[in-house]
């Protein structure tokens, strides 16, 4: 009698325990740093759009369902081959950076769901990508517009994807492979464009300089017209004179004054 009663109650701790294992993963949970949660009531109205629950620990009714989403910024990666304006095939390689809007998790759960990458973010992000890449020619999105095309991509997918309650980031060109051949063909041609730019410069700064010796030269020339024109025969005259008598006074010379030369001036003749 004693044994069965005992095998009796091993049963029953065996069930109570079962039950309260089974019942605290459901029962008593814990929302981690940067997860928000959204509840499920089974028999009380279905899902609690509007009413969120943060980080920490939680007590639920076994019969409802915590639905938990990490609302931090991640990166997603694609590759995919799109087709530029002129019909090549480009390869080409975006990342992606995103997160459920943390207020809105509950209309998401509804309406998307936890596969809300690949359900909605993902398509629109390609074909954003696919229209976007249609409009230009492989240089351009090889070299010179390769930042436009990228915003452009952006633009387009986050007016898309706000109204499904996720926030889009950024959207990076990573990579970009074209056909061997074209690719050569663009580089060759960036090349060209690069040295005629350098010869235009090159042409551009000979042309100043030689703009600058111009203006230099005119700015002489008409110094000289200025001074000449300043040059009478009277001053001429006073200068001789003042360079006669500083000669006359040097200790190192005699001085004999044997007549006058045209200019009036006197002639010294002296040696030491």
């Amino acid at each position: 009698m004693n044994q069965t009663k005992l095998m009796r109650y091993a049963v029953i701790g065996f069930v109570v325990l079962m039950g309260f294992l089974a019942l605290s993963n459901t029962t008593f949970l814990t929302i981690d740093p940067g997860e928000k949660g959204v509840l499920f009531k089974r028999f009380g109205g279905g899902l609690d759009k509007d009413k969120l629950y943060s980080q920490g620990f939680h007590v639920v009714a076994p019969w409802n369902k915590m639905y938990i989403y990490d609302v931090r910024i991640k990166e997603g990666f694609d590759k995919m081959e799109v087709l530029s304006k002129n019909g090549l095939n480009i390869a080409i390689e975006l990342s992606y950076l995103y997160q459920p809007l943390a207020d809105q998790i509950g209309y998401l759960h509804d309406e998307i769901g936890p596969e809300y990458l690949n359900r909605i973010l993902l398509p629109q992000v390609r074909s954003a990508t696919r229209e976007v890449i249609g409009k230009y020619l492989p240089e351009e999105l090889y070299s010179t517009q390769r930042e436009a095309i990228q915003d452009e991509i952006f633009e387009e997918t986050k007016a898309s994807v706000s109204s499904k309650h996720v926030h889009l980031d950024a959207i990076l060109i990573r990579e970009v492979q074209l056909p061997e051949t074209l690719r050569a063909a663009i580089e060759r041609k960036l090349k060209e464009e690069q040295a005629s730019l350098e010869y235009e410069y090159k042409l551009t700064r000979q042309q100043q300089e030689a703009e600058r010796l111009l203006i230099e030269a005119q700015a002489k020339a008409e110094a000289n017209r200025i001074l000449s024109s300043s040059l009478t025969d009277r001053i001429l005259q006073d200068k001789g004179i003042e360079a006669t008598l500083e000669l006359a006074n040097s200790p190192n010379s005699k001085i004999v004054v044997i007549g006058s030369g045209d200019d009036g001036l006197p002639l010294i003749l002296g040696n030491n």
